[in-house]
């Protein structure tokens, strides 16, 4: 799915990488170490013309029938096995990496985060502004999004890249 969307900001949404998550207890292994994270990622608002269209770009995956699929093939798993997202994220990363270059056909120009968070947006705020609400956590469907616009200026970063 391609559409416009309001971006809802919020620099708060940066401190979540730092919750303790299972197998976790300081927050993502990635922040502070890639440049597409915290807290070196820059703030969307810097890096987007916020007065031009921005659009999201989602990909939806079936959670549900993926963790099915787990259990009938390992009857002993537990359910946090079933859904470990080592397990299907690749597929649905693959599926948005596809929906992004249909979007660069048809907008050249743009540039494109698969880490809008990472940038300060509030994800589910921005989708939800849009119709789409996100599972917290993902039971049946998890999307994979990813925010496009035109660039203010060209950082030279490789957070933000054009596609096409």
């Amino acid at each position: 799915m391609i559409f416009p969307v309001r971006v809802v900001l919020w620099e708060g949404v940066r401190d979540l990488c730092l919750r303790p998550y299972r197998g976790h207890p300081r927050g993502c292994p990635n922040y502070g170490r890639r440049v597409s994270c915290p807290p070196t990622a820059p703030f969307f608002v810097d890096v987007y013309d916020l007065a031009q269209p921005v659009y999201a770009i989602v990909t939806e995956f079936d959670l549900a029938s993926h963790v099915a699929r787990m259990r009938s093939a390992h009857p002993g798993w537990s359910d946090a096995q079933c859904r470990c997202c080592l397990y299907w994220q690749p597929r649905a990363r693959k599926a948005l990496r596809a929906e992004i270059q249909a979007f660069a056909h048809e907008y050249p120009g743009y540039q494109v985060t698969m880490t809008p968070e990472a940038m300060g947006v509030n994800v589910t705020a921005t989708l939800r502004s849009a119709g789409i609400i996100l599972e917290w956590p993902p039971q049946r469907i998890t999307r994979q999004v990813a925010l496009a616009g035109k660039s203010k200026v060209n950082t030279g970063g490789t957070h933000s890249r054009p596609v096409g």
